[in-house]
């Protein structure tokens, strides 16, 4: 189904195989005067082909359907006609994997379909996706914007626009590095975390916006593609260096040391007044508590402030924080709370991440 378009809108095409969903998230969306929906399809193959010749500025598409499923139509779209894309995903096991392969492949976030329509979350999931999809829209209208001026002018940088913080983070001997990220993660983190040396000897701790299951999915996929080892953090479980624990999707990761100098995870819904949960800002804390100043503290791409506190405790001690950069962020927020405020040491593309931390906390074993 086509409708007609106002040019200072964002343009979303809705992608699902059952009508009362595109109606509903049509509905959603356009509650919002700034968005409007230009078409909708009832499977993928329509929904490539609305893709191609709507060119929106945004897709949300469903991963079970008739005649071509989500994978295959976000991969044929990623091919040809690039565009965010947004996953409607089932919270099941086998809906998670399927989810972290659709961001993998492109995608840059995801609902979970189950909550997406319940009266009782319908507020706050209509505010969430609405928001993510201004933030998205607008971070790639940047990239765009920014990758037409360097075709310009090659000597023309991201730096001229936002000054960047040069050098590299001093070698201090870490002894945990934590890292906070959110829309976009999933993608980014596995050009990080598959990067990271098997020399550096202290445990890494993760918190990803999730819900549950997907943690343990994303947690699966990085581990086959990591030279350390990664895995979702369980409650009491001794902290070992050299592994990578994500934080389970609903839950808070914090820890504890204990009398005998030894540390454990410890998994809990408490405290239960943060904006989320898991929350960037816990964890750290937590960690900076155990390792102090000694802890790297490492900010990438998502939406929000989460992550900012934390990374305050840990400069106050004196300690190191390291942030993704504006051009390769979905959405330029949590890292960019932290460059406001002064809290960056260094700030870097995705891409560069790896190698910095390497070169300051790998170390022979």
């Amino acid at each position: 189904m086509l409708s007609s378009n106002s040019n200072n809108k964002i343009k979303a095409l809705v992608v699902d195989d059952s009508a009362f969903m595109r109606k509903s998230i049509s509905i959603m969306l356009e509650s919002d005067t700034e968005i409007q929906v230009i078409g909708t399809a009832r499977d993928g193959e329509e929904g490539f082909n609305l893709a191609k010749s709507l060119k929106p500025d945004i897709i949300t598409l469903d991963i079970e359907m008739p005649k071509m499923d989500g994978l295959t139509a976000l991969k044929k779209i990623m091919k040809e006609c690039p565009t965010s894309v947004i996953m409607l995903s089932s919270l099941t096991t086998e809906g998670a994997d399927e989810t972290i392969k659709a961001l993998e492949y492109g995608a840059v976030d995801f609902i979970p379909k189950e909550l997406s329509f319940v009266n009782v979350n319908i507020i706050k999931i209509k505010e969430d996706l609405i928001s993510k999809i201004k933030e998205i829209v607008k971070q790639r209208a940047l990239r765009e914007r920014l990758r037409r001026v360097q075709k310009l002018n090659e000597r023309y940088s991201t730096a001229s626009i936002k000054p960047k913080l040069s050098g590299e983070l001093p070698s201090i001997g870490y002894r945990a590095i934590g890292i906070g990220i959110s829309t976009g993660g999933p993608f980014s983190l596995q050009k990080v975390v598959p990067m990271l040396s098997k020399k550096i000897n202290c445990p890494v701790f993760i918190v990803q916006h999730m819900p549950p299951k997907f943690t343990k999915s994303l947690a699966e996929r990085l581990n086959g593609l990591s030279q350390l080892e990664v895995k979702e953090a369980e409650n009491d479980e001794p902290v070992r260096n050299g592994v990578v624990y994500i934080a389970q999707g609903g839950l808070h990761m914090t820890l504890v040391k204990n009398s005998s100098g030894t540390v454990n995870i410890k998994i809990s819904e408490n405290p239960s007044d943060t904006l989320h949960r898991p929350s960037v800002d816990v964890m750290l804390d937590s960690v900076v508590e155990v390792y102090g100043k000694y802890t790297l503290g490492v900010i990438m791409t998502g939406m929000g402030r989460d992550g900012l506190e934390g990374i305050r405790k840990l400069k106050a001690l004196g300690g190191y924080s390291l942030v993704q950069d504006e051009s390769t962020c979905v959405v330029y927020g949590m890292p960019k709370a932290v460059a406001d405020a002064g809290l960056a040491d260094v700030i870097a593309p995705v891409e560069k991440i790896p190698e910095l931390i390497n070169k300051a906390a790998a170390y022979e074993k």
